[in-house]
């Protein structure tokens, strides 16, 4: 197994923080060349500036099919391929279902979901050429799902059969399909939850363990990534030691 990326391009969404960007700084320092896009475009620029490799700052919001394709579009024009794209970008709005704001629920489905399938859709033709991977940064609510998180766990529930049949489309001709599952992770996503008693069980839960860092997760996507062309790893369970389900 290779740990270098080396002469590879990688596409990461939702980069400004967290997992994204934790994500990104390792396939820089693994080598790659890396697109990093977000909403939040500010914050990529001290990104752009803590990665050693070439990196190209993206207005990217994946909600926004045609600003997925400029982005793709933008990476591909910069760098000349496209290797390895990392869907990263999403929302979590817990909340119970009898009541709910259902704009949120919208939120999550374009961003989570609709998000992901954007981005495949328009790098695809491009991973294809390069026999490259995507990685889907699912979560553990896409295994099992609980109260007061059905909309979330919904949107990662489909992630992973988009990406399985993703995987069968596209596996035999070189591309490699990736879901990565995390549990709890350090990260700003469940700062995002208005409902403040679900907002307050989110925090509690996080403060009962010892949570994983965004590296943790980042070490998952290398790991995947630089794995010998004939070696698929298609799911990545990661949770936290003291995490029970």
């Amino acid at each position: 197994m290779s740990t270098t990326l080396e002469g590879k391009v990688a596409l990461v969404t939702g980069a400004s923080s967290g997992i994204g960007r934790a994500t990104a700084l390792a396939l820089s320092n693994a080598g790659a060349r890396v697109a990093v896009g977000a909403r939040r475009a500010d914050r990529l620029k001290s990104l752009a500036e803590d990665a050693p490799g070439e990196t190209l700052v993206l207005d990217l919001d994946v909600t926004d099919r045609q600003s997925v394709q400029d982005g793709v579009a933008a990476t591909v024009e910069r760098f000349g391929a496209l290797d390895i794209v990392v869907n990263n970008a999403g929302v979590m709005l817990s909340g119970m279902i009898l009541g709910a704001d259902t704009t949120e629920w919208t939120r999550m489905v374009e961003t989570n979901l609709l998000g992901s399938m954007y981005t495949v859709h328009a790098a695809l033709p491009h991973l294809l050429r390069s026999k490259g991977a995507v990685v889907q940064i699912s979560s553990t609510s896409g295994r099992t799902a609980s109260a007061a998180g059905g909309v979330y766990a919904a949107t990662k529930f489909g992630i992973t059969a988009f990406s399985e049949a993703l995987r069968q489309e596209v596996t035999e001709r070189g591309v490699r399909v990736v879901v990565i599952e995390p549990g709890f992770v350090a990260t700003e996503l469940a700062g995002h939850i208005t409902d403040p008693a679900i907002h307050a069980m989110a925090k509690n839960m996080a403060e009962s363990m010892r949570t994983l860092q965004p590296e943790d997760i980042a070490g998952a996507v290398l790991y995947a990534v630089t794995q010998p062309g004939h070696v698929a790893v298609n799911e990545i369970l990661v949770r936290p030691t003291d995490q029970t389900r």
